[in-house]
């Protein structure tokens, strides 16, 4: 069994009436607008919405790429800008859309980057490297010694992350990380990535344009606009059953319904007694989403689908009125914010 990650250091985040302007009067429109809104340590939050909003500025105001013209960024409660900056983002994993590998060196000489100009000794570097190889699910002995140039789009990615990672960083800036992927290599990268983080707990500030990959990765979501201001805070839930706008009602889609079935499972599903199993009746695990589920069932045209449990045994019926009522009741429980640490 693999020893449990080191990772369990997170930092809340907050923004506090932030602004960024690039003209020098500063009377003139802003790349981010009065920015508030505040992350619990452990949680992901998503920055969504359309091209040149200010997500990207607004992730490079944490690590001081980029640095406000007012308003203040707070990591545990201490403004970045009293902080030394190579220091900080030393203590700042940081993930982009192109990965960032250094082609010359090989896959364990990236991973270990920063440990090694923080000195690290070569030991304690070698065994970080096997512990976030094995962390991202990649075998040590397979992958160390390979470069870049050998590695696939989502291999690369990986590897990325676990860069990032190296140091046990407060916090992880993610922008578009997994966008330069094709599609199933991108959702296979986001549940992987997901299951990372229920065994590391980090807090994550995550660019996208998607709102499905949006409401898939987040905890919470900062739905912005043009003009670099915040239309809408708050979990995925909240954004889907009730959008705090016309413009935030738009950019969700006018599917809203069916993407709040993408944060329901089988496993919560009340199910209807299964009266007799019929052959080809699909079958649903207790993780797959009831999106999914009513996918299948309406192309398969059946009644219902068998609902097992987490040993495989039957539990119940998943039909399309199940999970029609559950998408009714939806809305009123509590989201998925994790409780400060």
């Amino acid at each position: 069994m693999r020893a449990r990650p080191s990772d369990t250091r997170a930092a809340s985040l907050e923004f506090r009436h932030v602004s960024k302007r690039y003209d020098r009067g500063g009377d003139g429109p802003g790349a981010v607008n009065d920015l508030s809104f505040a992350v619990p340590a452990g949680a992901i939050c998503v920055l969504v919405g359309p091209s040149g909003c200010g997500k990207t500025t607004s992730l490079k105001l944490v690590n001081r790429l980029i640095e406000p013209t007012s308003g203040q960024v707070l990591l545990d409660g201490v403004d970045v800008m009293t902080q030394e900056v190579t220091a900080l983002r030393r203590r700042i994993g940081y993930v982009i859309q192109s990965v960032g590998l250094f082609p010359h060196l090989t896959v364990g000489r990236n991973v270990a980057t920063v440990p090694s100009l923080m000195g690290w000794p070569a030991r304690q570097q070698q065994a970080r490297v096997e512990e976030l190889l094995g962390l991202v699910g990649l075998d040590p002995a397979r992958y160390r010694d390979r470069y870049p140039s050998q590695l696939s789009g989502g291999e690369r990615q990986r590897i990325g992350v676990a860069r990032a990672l190296a140091a046990d960083p407060l916090i992880m800036l993610m922008d578009e990380p997994f966008a330069a992927v094709d599609p199933i290599v991108r959702e296979r990268l986001q549940d992987e990535f997901l299951r990372l983080q229920r065994e590391i707990s980090k807090t994550i500030l995550f660019v996208t344009h998607d709102i499905d990959e949006a409401i898939r990765m987040g905890d919470l979501i900062a739905v912005m606009e043009q003009g670099g201001r915040l239309a809408q805070f708050g979990t995925p839930r909240d954004i889907l059953a009730e959008p705090a706008s016309d413009f935030v009602a738009r950019f969700v889609g006018e599917d809203r319904g069916l993407k709040r079935l993408s944060l329901q499972t089988v496993a919560n599903l009340r199910v209807e007694p299964l009266e007799r199993r019929l052959d080809g009746m699909p079958e649903f695990g207790p993780a797959t989403k009831l999106r999914d589920a009513l996918s299948i069932l309406l192309v398969a045209e059946t009644r219902g689908g068998i609902a097992l449990d987490e040993t495989g045994r039957p539990r119940g019926m998943v039909t399309v009125d199940a999970i029609a009522s559950a998408l009714a009741e939806d809305g009123t429980g509590p989201g998925r914010v994790p409780a400060d640490r």
